[in-house]
Formats: C-alpha cells, structure tokens, sequence
C-alpha cells in the first residue's frame, strides 16, 4: 500500500507546486458555502474537498466508518472521536481518490462538481469546539530573552525551567479562527511615573508566534500519558498568534500569572494538519541539559522542521511588512514531553483541547517571535515599508502568521493565520 506521505504521488487536480496544500499534506477544516451547511472539508491545492459528499457517494464503505455524518457537524470533535486507526484510513482513502490514476472521481464530473469547491468560494470556521486550552512557555530564546528583559540577564531562567514545560490554562471561549478581527483589549497598567494604577486600552499590544497541537482522544481523570502514548493522542496541528497585552500583563501577572493580558483573544489557521502528514519533517531537537526526570524521557525525533514567519500590514498600505521567520524546530520541550507533564499529576484530556507552544523565538534577532524582543521592549522601534515606525502593534495593522514544511521537492502548510486589530470600544 502506498503511503499518504510518499514524495512521488501526484494528484489529478492541478497543484501550484508552492501551495501549502499537495496531496501528501490533506488538512482537515470546516467550511460553509452559499449552498450547504458547516461540515468537515480538506483542503487539496486551491480546493476544498466536502468528505460528507465523498460519504453519501459511498466511496467510504470499505473503511471501518460506522456513522458517515461526523463529516456532516459543524466541528471536527466527532470525527477525532473515532480515534488514530480511523483517522489514518480516511486520510489514505482521500489520498487515493485524488491520485492521478484514480478514476473515481477523475473521471465523474458530476461528482467532482459536487465535491470540490474553490476555496475563495467558502468561509472557513473554527475547525473544532476547544473544551479547555492550556498555553506553554517552551522556547527557551524566548524564556531567555523576556528573562534578561524583565529580571536579571544573568539567570534569565527561572529555576524550574529547563526541569519541567512550563504552562498555564488560558481561555478557549476566546479562541477564533482566521479572518475574525481582534479589539484592542482594556484592562488595568501602572504607569512607571504614576502612583496608582489606570484603566484603559493597552498601549502594548504585541502578537506570539505560536504551533498549537489539538488532542482528537479523552482520557479519563487520574490518568497520565506516557511521552510515547501521547502520539495516539495527539490529531493534529494548526498556527496558533498569542495576542498578549504586555503592559497589563506587567501589572497582573504577579502572584497568579496571565489573566486579562492574554484572554481577550487568540487567533488560529482554519486547517488542522494531521500529525501523520508532518512525520517526514520530524528532527533531533535541542540537547536538555540537566537530565529530565523520567517521566519526561523520550526516544526518537520529536521536533519538527516548521518554517514560520510573521508579517504586518499597515492601513492603507498593500505591501507586507516582514517582522520575523522562525522554526518549530526550536523548541526545547516538545509535545510528547508537553502532554505526558500536563496529565502527569491525573489531569484529563479532552476530545478539542488545544495546546499552545508558547512564543516560537530562535536565537537571531530576526527570529524573536514577538514584538516584545523584535523592539526590546519598545527601545529599538521597527521601520516599515512606508517609513513608519511600530514599537507594538496598532489599531488597522492586519497581522499575518504562515507555516509550512519542505522536504525532498514536497511542501506541507498550514496556510495562515490573518488578523486585524480593531479599536477599544
């Protein structure tokens, strides 16, 4: 049997060979058009694939599907339900329907009319209903860098750091797709000059460059993961932007940690990419010294090769300000060791939940995953294109996150994650 991920296969649609979305990648997604209802679609070159009409076309009846409408809801939650051993046969059946020597839907033009649809004709919409959503703090460039910025550049990291993922529950109601614009959030900031603190819109509005990985099985309370079952877990990934308010977040984070400077929104890529597509881009990551305990041991290559950028737009301007490129790559825990701490005390997981990287930053200036290191705070200013300057982020500027993987002449993306911010009410 052929793999889904094999670098020869070729599909009978027509494939720019710089999209995000070849045959060997196959994002799960939910959209809606002008003329069906919200369901579960793939995205396949400038196409979106209904699976719900692949369904009642019966070219699912030789998969162990039992119930073809998961792929008639309004969320994903259904289908990951099923588990790994489903997933993976309706991703190999897909692969093979869009092959370039199979017939089935190739040669039926009805039916390709009636399961294809040009992406720009569709809305994309949140890909999954997110129970609980927990935010890591795995980079450690970015520790390094907030840590010599705020506290002592000498023990940047705290003690604990490099023994445990550092993490901390965020707001899942809050979490919106691609394309939904962001308001500038108020809250409480002590002013360096004042002697009490202000209400008010923040005046430091920044983005987080982030990869979240979402959990498709539950488990039940008073369980825990191993960092080598955490994988049958785990569906897939999608781009993840931490907006994050810093000036409220230096007034409140002390004694509790982020509240009201990250819980007004965070934006996400419509399209989950599947684990199993990004296991061609796996890579050795970065030595963690001292030695984990273990419970957070793992064997094999657990990081993966994921190129990101990060671009502005201001109002009015066409053109894109590049702010930063960075990689997956970079962080020091990955997500086996993420999932296997986070249920280690009996925590349960949940068919949806969602779990943020934390700011992606590598070790140049040009790959600090936040205005907060691109600007140090706000004392080296970023010139754009038009010759303005932005210490963070301003009301009209469209923030803009892209991902994608490359190897071996076959790219697997996650398409982008496209923002503007609105002005406090």
């Amino acid at each position: 049997m052929i793999s889904a991920n094999d670098p020869s296969l070729h599909s009978w649609i027509e494939i720019n060979p710089q999209s995000d979305f070849q045959i060997q990648n196959l994002p799960f997604g939910i959209f809606q058009a002008q003329d069906r209802d919200p369901r579960v679609g793939v995205a396949i070159g400038d196409y979106v694939l209904d699976v719900y009409v692949l369904t009642q076309h019966r070219l699912f009846d030789m998969l162990d599907l039992e119930d073809p409408t998961v792929f008639h809801q309004p969320t994903l939650n259904a289908f990951m339900a099923l588990g790994k051993p489903i997933w993976r046969q309706v991703r190999g059946r897909i692969s093979e329907l869009l092959r370039n020597d199979n017939p089935e839907i190739r040669d039926n033009r009805t039916l390709m009319a009636e399961c294809l649809l040009k992406q720009k004709d569709v809305q994309m919409l949140m890909p999954v209903h997110v129970p609980n959503y927990t935010d890591f703090y795995s980079s450690i460039d970015h520790a390094t860098n907030v840590g010599t910025m705020f506290r002592d550049p000498a023990n940047a990291l705290l003690p604990n750091w490099k023994h445990l993922p550092v993490g901390y529950h965020g707001r899942a109601s809050s979490i919106v797709p691609s394309g939904v614009p962001i308001r500038r959030p108020k809250g409480q900031t002590k002013p360096a000059d004042a002697d009490a603190p202000v209400l008010g819109p923040t005046k430091q509005l920044d983005f987080e460059l982030e990869v979240a990985f979402i959990t498709g099985q539950p488990t039940a309370l008073g369980t825990s993961l191993t960092t080598q079952e955490a994988e049958e877990y785990i569906f897939g990934l999608v781009l993840f932007n931490d907006w994050s308010a810093r000036d409220i977040q230096a007034w409140e984070y002390v004694p509790l940690g982020p509240f009201l400077a990250k819980n007004f929104g965070s934006s996400i890529s419509p399209w989950v990419v599947t684990l199993d597509a990004l296991e061609p881009f796996r890579v050795e990551g970065q030595a963690q010294e001292p030695k984990v305990l273990p419970y957070l041991e793992f064997s094999g290559n657990k990081n993966i090769d994921i190129n990101l950028e990060v671009t502005l737009q201001a109002p009015g301007l066409d053109q894109e300000a590049l702010l930063c490129r960075s990689n997956y790559k970079h962080l020091y825990w990955n997500m086996n060791q993420q999932l296997a701490h986070h249920t280690v005390n009996g925590c349960n997981l949940e068919v949806g939940d969602m779990y943020a990287s934390g700011t992606i930053s590598g070790p140049t200036p040009d790959s600090f995953g936040s205005m907060l290191e691109l600007t140090w705070r706000g004392t080296k200013p970023l010139t754009l294109p038009d010759g303005s300057e932005r210490k963070f982020i301003n009301d009209g500027d469209v923030v803009t996150l892209r991902g994608y993987a490359e190897k071996n002449g076959v790219r697997v993306g996650f398409g982008e994650v496209r923002t503007e911010i609105l002005p406090a009410l």
